[in-house]
């Protein structure tokens, strides 16, 4: 099909339009030369199938900008043309530039099965088919380079706030002193650690997406991660409750051995955290991150404080049972005195004994009264000794 000659009234349009695309072209290549996603692939050392799909990738860029640089001489050339004197022979070679296959390609030989006796290694595109070829390159690099991008911004967030709330997590978990819990707890930061390094290395194992990266997901580990720190939460709520049960009991059993008078209060009415966790799983699905993590960083302070008050309760029984054991160990040591001193038989030390005795083996036991007695026995003792 022969083309007609550009007039000398249309060459200047028709040049200042292919000038004009090709400035958009070089400014689209440029951007995506300097865009945080091909940095971000170029600069790392890559593995697993990002290298693969970067290798590829890398090379149809290199081809492109071959390509583009081709294109862009001819552009220049024509551009050049219009501005000196159109006569017949220079709007032929104008038209030549801008419609025939006026741009030179160094593609090299194809494989020697599958090449052409006369294939000089050598290729000519025109303007229009050097444009689409382009376009099918960008378009195919900008998926991966994309892909890569989202995957970065979208995993580093959530991992930098899941490693937040790690962090703020592990205190509790050691003040619960319990051991699954900071086991799992330092799991999860074992694969917190080793999920960064996948993001740094091969960001596109994580890409779930198709051909179109700004509607494909993201493979968000991050939402796991924080999935199994809910998980850890109500293993402490549950320890929690487990330490209100030995709380109860250690002050009931206490209680049948000790009057209620010298005795801490006891431990205040378990509140059931199941609702309140429930709704922790609903805000995640939800994908409500900051009212999650509200959520966690009050869960955790009434979970702390309920703890610390229920051992302060277990640790007063402790002491007030103690106390009585205490003063049956000063009663029988006294009793001893009294008999190297000879006054084993004394009338007035015997009730003396006998009272503090009883006060201190009657259950429940009256602790002042008891304490009181045996002080009043010892000093008796004592006033026998001089």
């Amino acid at each position: 099909m022969t083309i007609p000659t550009l007039t000398k009234e249309r060459a200047p349009a028709v040049a200042q339009a292919a000038a004009a695309e090709r400035d958009a072209i070089q400014a689209n290549l440029l951007e995506l030369d300097g865009s945080f996603g091909k940095r971000l692939l170029e600069g790392t050392a890559l593995t697993g199938q990002t290298k693969r799909r970067w290798d590829l990738t890398s090379a149809t860029l290199a081809t492109l900008w071959q390509v583009y640089e081709a294109y862009s001489a001819v552009i220049d050339q024509a551009e050049e043309a219009v501005r000196g004197h159109l006569g017949p022979r220079e709007l032929a070679w104008i038209t030549t530039l801008l419609t025939g296959s006026s741009i030179q390609l160094a593609a090299g030989p194809a494989p020697l099965a599958g090449r052409d006796l006369a294939d000089s290694g050598r290729e000519n595109l025109t303007v229009v088919e050097a444009v689409t070829r382009m376009r099918r390159s960008f378009s195919q690099i900008t998926e991966v380079v994309s892909a890569a991008e989202q995957v970065w911004n979208e995993m580093t967030s959530r991992l930098d706030a899941v490693g937040g709330e790690l962090g703020r997590v592990t205190p509790l978990a050691a003040s619960l002193a319990d051991a699954a819990l900071n086991g799992n707890l330092s799991a999860a930061q074992g694969k917190l650690s080793r999920l960064r390094e996948t993001l740094n290395t091969d960001p596109l194992s994580l890409w779930l997406g198709g051909a179109d990266p700004t509607t494909g997901p993201v493979d968000t580990s991050g939402a796991d991660r924080l999935t199994e720190r809910i998980a850890e939460v109500t293993k402490a709520a549950a320890a929690a409750r487990a330490a209100y049960e030995d709380a109860t009991a250690a002050w009931q059993r206490t209680a049948a051995k000790i009057t209620a008078a010298a005795l801490p209060a006891p431990p205040a009415g378990f509140t059931d955290l199941s609702a309140r966790i429930a709704d922790l799983d609903a805000l995640l699905a939800a994908g409500r991150w900051t009212r999650l993590s509200s959520e966690l960083d009050q869960l955790e302070r009434d979970l702390a404080g309920l703890t610390t008050s229920l051992r302060d309760t277990e640790r007063a029984v402790a002491g007030v049972l103690g106390r009585r054991d205490e003063l049956r160990g000063l009663l029988g040591a006294y009793q001893a005195k009294a008999a190297r001193l000879g006054a084993a038989e004394d009338p007035g030390l015997t009730e003396r004994y006998d009272r503090a005795r009883e006060l201190l083996w009657t259950a429940p036991c009256d602790l002042a009264a008891a304490a009181d007695a045996v002080t009043s026995y010892q000093h008796a003792v004592l006033a026998l000794g001089g």
